[in-house]
C-alpha cells in the first residue's frame, strides 16, 4: 500500500512542508516519486518518519538525524555508530526528565500552596511557612 504525503501528513500529524522539508533533508531517502514529481510513500517510510518524529521530539538535531539515516544505509558496518548514538540520546532524554521532574516538584508545591490559600480565602495562612531555607509565597 503507497501513502500521499497528505495522507503521512494526518497520519503522523505533520504538516505537508515538514514531509518536503524531511525529504529535501534527506532524512526520507528511499520515498518513490512518480514521472511528475509526486512522492510516494511506502509503510517503510513512515516507519522511519515515527522513528525521525521520535528523535525530534527527543532534541535531537536534524543533522545528526540525517548522520543515523546515512549510518542505516550502509548497513552493519556502521552497527556501533548507531548503538553509540542512541546510548548518547537516552542520556539526554534521562537528563531532561530529571528536569523535568524538579518542574513538576515546583508545580506540585504551588498547586498545593494555592489549594490551600483558596480554601482558606487568604494567601495569609502561609504567611513565614518555610522550607529549607526556602520562603514560598
Amino acid at each position: 500500500m503507497t501513502y500521499s504525503i497528505g495522507e503521512v501528513a494526518e497520519k503522523l500529524n505533520l504538516s505537508v512542508p515538514t514531509l518536503r522539508y524531511y525529504d529535501r533533508e534527506g532524512l526520507i531517502p528511499y520515498v518513490e516519486r512518480t514521472d511528475n514529481g509526486t512522492r510516494i510513500f511506502k509503510q517503510s517510510d513512515i516507519d522511519l518518519l515515527k522513528v525521525i518524529q521520535c528523535l525530534k521530539v527527543s532534541g535531537m538535531a536534524i543533522k545528526d538525524i540525517k548522520t543515523f539515516i546515512e549510518w542505516a544505509s550502509d548497513g552493519d558496518s556502521t552497527l556501533q555508530q548507531r548503538y553509540d548514538l542512541f546510548l548518547k540520546q537516552r542520556a539526554a532524554v534521562e537528563e531532561q526528565m530529571e528536569e523535568l521532574k524538579k518542574t513538576m516538584d515546583v508545580i506540585e508545591h504551588k498547586c498545593h500552596y494555592y489549594k490551600v490559600a483558596v480554601e482558606a480565602g487568604t494567601e495569609d495562612i502561609h504567611k513565614n511557612k518555610k522550607i529549607g531555607n526556602t520562603v514560598f509565597d
